[in-house]
């Protein structure tokens, strides 16, 4: 096995290498060097359109059709787009693997799972009219150059919303770069523009002149960080400065007679020069290497490096790791190194590994932590091994060492030797690995279809495998030609029992290719209502979406399906699937009584409810401000009730209350106001306290008042008019239908015992004893006395002694004495 050093190269002071991943990547037949290629960062997927402003090989009708492939890093086909809608002018990708693709005319698709799924979009400002030129792309947006030097950007692709930048001059643009938001001071995309003799920084406000004199600058780069820019000058010169362009870091001289066809950063530290077989790695200070190649190159670059891409070989060209140098480099001498060849001799059975174990003891932790580190930076499987058998080794001859790096390092390995598998395609490095995360790479692999492995890794990495059934289902009822009984019947039983799955987004898709009888079907496996319901409203499937809503007990949700249902239904469709359920008719009943009691009076017309429907209007009539209103409205309920036997009572009793209002409104034109509104008992003890008694009669007869209610309510007012005189009166009448006691309690409730009195003697209906404490509640000891006296009562007189002040004491006593005689 050649060493790991073989594919180095020295670039000045520093070590890069270039690891080859697969071969034979694309057919010879593809005239590669005709067509745009970008790949998608973290190692994603390639994508590749003819150029159309280059000649190519006539290959039939069939072939000259235009199309966008999608192809992994082996050169696997992953998808072919057919393409139709105009001239090309922006290829690029997401973070997420999401292709962009951006038209002459300012259409933007964004094509989000590799399968021809897109959202479309426009830029605007005018690009449709003078046409987009080219675009630079980012991690989450994009800048679009007009043929007008116009700059658009869009920032993010799940709500673009496209910015004209600041305008910069007219001149033609040499080259142009940007500076991602997430690496400026702003927050906000830097766009760099090489225009004369120059360099323009345009942003969201300003367009600033740099100042430069070297130009013009055929090539414009920028630092994967955002901190360095390189430009290719006239003179076939790399000036690598500063973003600022305040210090000029380094210069190198390709001296070549042409132009390079692309200039791409590798990682943050090297510039790469492409032409069509050739590349020069531009390190610091000036230092460069190159390589050659058979066929035409293309420099797809990434977040730690660039891959190299011909029809041949598809390699990745980075700056060699410090770890791996270290542990690698020839006549290395640091723990690692040692530690490396020490499980060399180990497996030669040479006493010389206890030696060199013994020679690092000091370091032995550092050098099993660096081997640790260097095999996850590994491509090769060989050296990945070696180097976890020399960490194994350390770490056993170690007292105490945590082993938790050493097994997580060797599930990393495991999942990234499996996707950089040929079939797969997906060679991403340990650093890629770490930044995107297994979850995202696990998405990625749904998007290509990967089930399977998708499922191993996620179990072995102990991660949630819900999406990955979800999606093989959908994608199951997108392409299956079976019966939907049957894909219903497979696809429940492959996932019955899984956690988390989601029949919701499979019965969605079912209903987006045109199966809404599946998606029922598959929405009756959903365990929960909230999910069912909207996708069944969407399908036009009312009454079963409110009957979901109902058995879930969710009223909320029941909310959202009624008032989906009245902005979709006519009225008349709306109650009769309303009525029919009770909980609904409930619901409908409590929202409108506050929000629209037109709807809800509709209601109760619609189903015949004539008792509610005349509660409804009274309930209106008491909030009438005017007299006639209100009489209307009482008149509109007695109609409404008019012909139910049944109601009869309530008939009468409306319209009592109309003629009680006009008798009112009457009283209120001749005696003030503060009549209107109140009820009959309440209006005749108002006339009774304003001192009206003909009136209060005249009520009285109107409305048949019984005599003990016309009694009481006359004493009322009597008492809060505090008029004694006509109450003595009263007490001088022999009978009241009410009796006297009321009388005697409403007087001394007014605090007039002097009045409450007079009504005692005729309190015969009661005991003596409540007619003793009736005197004493007047002051009157002596008159209770003797009302006790006349019965005899000694115990009574004797309580009342003890109670008894001043002159009375002596008649109370007296008439002790006479009853003890």
């Amino acid at each position: 096995m050649p060493k790991p050093t073989a594919d180095w190269e020295r670039v000045g002071d520093r070590f890069y290498r270039k690891v080859q991943l697969y071969t034979d990547v694309f057919d010879q037949d593809l005239e590669l060097e005709n067509y745009l290629v970008v790949g998608a960062p973290y190692s994603g997927a390639v994508a590749i359109y003819r150029d159309a402003d280059k000649l190519h090989t006539y290959r039939g009708a069939t072939a000259a059709k235009s199309s966008i492939d999608i192809y992994s890093c082996s050169g696997k086909l992953i998808r072919r787009i057919n393409w139709d809608k105009g001239a090309i002018k922006g290829l690029g990708w997401s973070l997420e693997e999401k292709l962009l693709v951006v038209t002459d005319d300012g259409t933007v698709r964004c094509y989000y799972d590799l399968q021809g799924d897109f959202v479309p979009f426009t830029l605007g400002h005018g690009a449709e009219d003078v046409g987009v030129k080219a675009c630079r792309f980012w991690s989450s947006g994009f800048v679009a150059l007009l043929n007008n030097n116009h700059l658009v950007s869009v920032s993010r692709y799940d709500e673009p919303r496209p910015k004209l930048l600041a305008i910069p001059p007219e001149e033609p643009v040499e080259s142009w770069a940007l500076i991602p938001p997430t690496e400026t001071l702003s927050r906000s995309v830097e766009v760099l523009l090489a225009i004369g003799q120059t360099i323009y920084l345009v942003d969201a406000t300003d367009c600033e002149d740099r100042q430069l004199q070297k130009g013009p600058f055929r090539h414009t780069s920028v630092s994967p960080n955002g901190k360095c820019v390189a430009l290719f000058t006239e003179d076939s010169k790399v000036w690598v400065v500063s973003s600022d362009f305040q210090n000029k870091l380094s210069e190198y001289d390709s001296r070549a007679k042409t132009v390079p066809k692309d200039m791409q950063w590798c990682g943050n530290s090297a510039v790469v020069l492409g032409w069509e077989d050739e590349i020069h790695v531009v390190g610091p200070n000036g230092a460069a290497s190159k390589f050659f190649y058979d066929s035409w190159v293309h420099l797809i670059p990434d977040v730690d490096g660039l891959r190299v891409l011909t029809n041949d070989v598809c390699e990745y060209l980075q700056r060699v790791p410090n770890v791996t140098e270290e542990t690698f480099r020839l006549g290395s001498t640091s723990p690692a190194a040692v530690l490396l060849e020490a499980v060399d001799h180990l497996q030669k059975k040479s006493p010389k590994a206890d030696d060199m174990i013994q020679l690092i003891r000091p370091n032995l932790t550092e050098a099993v932590d660096a081997c640790i580190e260097a095999a996850g930076h590994e491509f090769s499987i060989h050296w990945q091994k070696q180097l976890l058998k020399a960490a194994s080794f350390g770490k056993s001859v170690l007292d105490l060492y945590s082993s938790d790096d050493f097994v997580e390092m060797c599930e990393t390995l495991r999942v990234l030797n499996a996707i950089r598998f040929y079939e797969i395609g997906l060679p991403l490095s340990y650093d890629q690995y770490l930044r995107l995360t297994p979850e995202k790479l696990i998405e990625r692999l749904i998007n290509r279809h990967e089930y399977q492995l998708a499922l191993k890794i996620s179990d072995y990495l102990h991660l949630p495998t819900d999406r990955i059934y979800v999606h093989w289902a959908s994608q199951k009822v997108r392409v299956s030609n079976d019966d939907e009984e049957s894909i219903c019947r497979m696809i429940v039983s492959k996932l019955a029992g899984k956690p988390g799955v989601s029949f919701e987004e499979i019965a969605r898709s079912a209903y987006d290719e045109g199966r809404a009888r599946l998606a029922t079907d598959l929405l009756n496996y959903e365990p929960r209502a909230g999910k069912q319901v909207p996708l069944l409203l969407d399908m036009k499937e009312d009454t079963i979406a409110l009957d979901k809503a109902i058995e879930s007990g969710d009223t909320d949700l029941v909310y959202h399906v009624l008032l989906h249902l009245k902005k979709h239904l006519t009225l008349a469709s709306f109650f009769r699937t309303v009525t029919t359920r009770p909980v609904a008719t409930a619901l409908v009943e409590s929202s409108a009584l506050d929000a629209d009691r037109d709807l809800l009076r509709d209601l109760y017309y619609q189903d015949d409810r004539r008792l509610d429907g005349a509660t409804l209007l009274i309930s209106d009539a008491l909030a009438q401000a005017t007299t006639a209103a209100r009489s209307e409205k009482l008149k509109s309920a007695a109609k409404l009730l008019h012909d139910s036997r049944e109601q009869t009572f309530a008939v009468k009793a409306l319209d009592e209350a109309q003629r009680l209002l006009k008798m009112q409104e009457a009283f209120e034109k001749d005696l003030g106001p503060g009549y209107v509104g109140l009820a009959l008992n309440e209006t005749l003890f108002r006339l009774m306290r304003a001192g009206h008694a003909k009136r209060a009669a005249k009520l009285q007869a109107e409305f048949k008042i019984p005599e003990k209610t016309f009694w009481w309510v006359r004493l009322r007012g009597l008492v809060a008019k505090r008029d004694w005189t006509e109450l003595e009166e009263l007490s001088k009448g022999r009978k009241s239908p009410i009796g006297w006691e009321p009388f005697f309690n409403e007087c001394l409730g007014a605090g007039n015992t002097r009045t409450a009195a007079l009504f005692i003697p005729k309190c015969t209906a009661v005991g003596y004893l409540d007619r003793v404490e009736m005197w004493g509640k007047c002051g009157m000891v002596v008159k209770a006395a003797e009302e006790a006296f006349k019965a005899k009562d000694l115990e009574a007189l004797l309580e009342l002694k003890g109670k008894a002040q001043g002159g009375a004491v002596h008649e109370v006593e007296r008439l002790v004495g006479l009853l003890r005689r």
